[in-house]
């Protein structure tokens, strides 16, 4: 509760008490308090950032998942701010402990977040939420112990020197917003590449206790007494020594989660600068999985199935020039190699490291038919939206949009009007254009909107669904919903420039192990057709709809 304040009457003493007993001259002191500010604030950023990242990781749709951490740590942050007025007597010990905590607490966030959501992510029930729950206690803990960093900093930077509080604030804010930046800056930058969320964020935490406790235990100390030093020594020396030990276990732990996520078998798991790559099985007859950023993109059990039901009706009429967006395992276009007649295909892939991989892994280059030794087949790192903006009009008589889902954020521009009216121009008179548009079952509004967002851009439409997603198979970290949910379909859409919309038959492609059938086909178009949502009004890049 904010409590009233009158006035101060003229001359009254300063609410800070005596000057603090400093062992270095007060210029030095301040400069120091403010030291301290610009290490804390960047620590507290990092937690911020940290907990937005690893909960876009495990639980999807970032823009949910940062408005809930920055939400609830700022309504916190005051909070905090306002319980920390009664400690303004004991301002050193105060803020040494708060530095402690929120090092501590900060600093094992990302392991503990993890460590719930790989090891009863899966038990269901009201376990199912706890991933989220510990999210909003990690938010809400961190905020209220960096907000009450602020009254116990400005209380200890006036025991140092008397200043307006007008003067004192802006040194005080002009300090933690800086720390701020670097922090900022210093998370996708460095830390996150170099080190990893987990010992990134344990490496935060060190930086943390040290900044505090050498504040506190090196310039304040005579304001403490020799119970309250030990103790907060102590205090200083526990935090420390869990976060070096889970540091030095960190790995362990990573394979033992990863193991908890993915089951025993996985056989790489690798960081690339856009997202990470495990793949499982692929040896002694298993089938091979691969996940990206969690969620399963390619199950070994009906990949084949998925891959000609996106591929093959695209492939009824001329396809010499084929563009395939996104597919960087190469899977699409070994599906692709098997038309007759097909002279170029180009692979546009945002992950390099992807592409490699599906050159170079043995049970995925096989798996894909060794497609990127064929001389045919041109690769480009980059991202599909911006590619097409550049891309030569008219130049292909096939665009196949091989892209993750289009209900996860990073993806809905992928899914925009704006994104197919650039693969409109892209398409050569009689060309046609599929979109893997999501599972149908569980997200039939999305799959429409997907619809409604190609008749916007001038494409007519002809819809499918294939059933899919072996129920035996692992869920990978989307199974934080519950693996009974997971979608066992898949839904596509033929479109091609018009107002009618493209027959859907089979391609003929040389011999391979068909798994649809034309028949299989028709019963598809009409069990998509049962799903239809009229009305829905199309996806763009400023009025997102998934």
């Amino acid at each position: 509760m904010i409590e009233p304040h009158a006035p101060a009457p003229p001359g009254a003493p300063p609410s800070w008490g005596a000057p603090a007993r400093l062992p270095v001259r007060p210029g030095t002191g301040r400069f120091l308090v403010l030291a301290g500010v610009f290490v804390c604030a960047a620590c507290g950023l990092v937690y911020e950032l940290e907990l937005v990242a690893i909960a876009s990781y495990l639980m999807g749709d970032s823009v949910t998942q940062a408005s809930v951490v920055l939400s609830v740590m700022v309504f916190a942050m005051g909070i905090g701010s306002l319980a920390a007025k009664r400690l303004r007597p004991l301002a050193a010990a105060g803020f040494g402990a708060v530095e402690a905590a929120l090092a501590l607490i900060g600093g094992c966030s990302a392991m503990a977040l993890y460590a719930v959501f790989a090891w009863t992510g899966d038990w269901g029930g009201l376990w199912a939420d706890g991933p989220r729950c510990l999210l909003v206690a990690f938010s809400l803990t961190i905020g209220l112990l960096i907000g009450a960093e602020v009254p116990l900093l400005m209380e200890l930077i006036q025991r140092i020197r008397r200043q307006d509080a007008g003067g004192a604030v802006a040194d005080l804010f002009a300090a933690d917003y800086v720390g701020a930046l670097v922090g900022g800056l210093a998370f996708p930058f460095l830390l996150l590449p170099r080190l990893g969320q987990l010992t990134g964020t344990l490496l935060t935490g060190t930086v943390n206790v040290v900044a505090g406790g050498a504040l506190v235990l090196g310039l304040f100390r005579r304001d403490l007494t020799r119970r309250a030093r030990w103790l907060l020594l102590l205090a200083n020396l526990t935090v420390l020594v869990v976060l070096a030990s889970a540091a030095v276990l960190v790995d362990d732990f990573e394979r033992a989660a990863r193991h908890a996520v993915y089951g025993p078998d996985v056989r790489v798991a690798l960081q690339t600068g856009v997202q990470e790559i495990v793949l499982t099985g692929g040896t002694r007859g298993r089938p091979l999985d691969l996940f990206l950023d969690g969620r399963l993109r390619v199950g070994g059990r009906d990949e084949q199935r998925y891959h000609q039901a996106l591929v093959d009706p695209a492939m009824t009429g001329p396809h010499a020039r084929v563009l395939i967006l996104g597919g960087g395992d190469g899977l699409a276009a070994r599906e692709v190699l098997r038309h007759p007649g097909v002279r170029r295909v180009d692979v546009v892939e945002l992950d390099a490291g992807l592409l490699r991989l599906a050159r170079h892994d043995p049970a995925l280059s096989r798996l894909n038919g060794h497609v990127y030794d064929d001389a045919r087949v041109h690769t480009t790192t980059a991202d599909a939206f911006h590619w097409l903006r550049e891309a030569p009009r008219a130049a292909y008589d096939v665009v196949i949009a091989d892209l993750p889902d289009p209900g996860i954020t990073a993806s809905t521009k992928l899914y925009s009007l704006e994104f197919y009216g650039l693969a409109r121009r892209a398409l050569a008179p009689g060309a046609r254009l599929v979109v893997h548009a999501g599972p149908v079952s569980g997200r039939t509004r999305v799959f429409w909107t997907v619809a409604s967002t190609l008749r916007a851009a001038g494409l007519a439409t002809s819809p499918y669904r294939v059933p899919g997603h072996d129920p035996g198979l692992a869920a990978g970290p989307d199974r934080s919903a519950g693996a009974f949910h997971a979608p066992h379909d898949w839904g596509f859409l033929l479109a091609a420039p018009g107002s009618t919309p493209p027959a859907l038959r089979l391609g003929s492609a040389r011999p391979g192990p068909h798994t649809l059938t034309a028949a299989g086909l028709a019963a598809a178009a009409r069990s998509a057709a049962r799903t239809r949502v009229t009305g829905l009004p199309a996806s763009t890049l400023v009025h997102p709809r998934y």
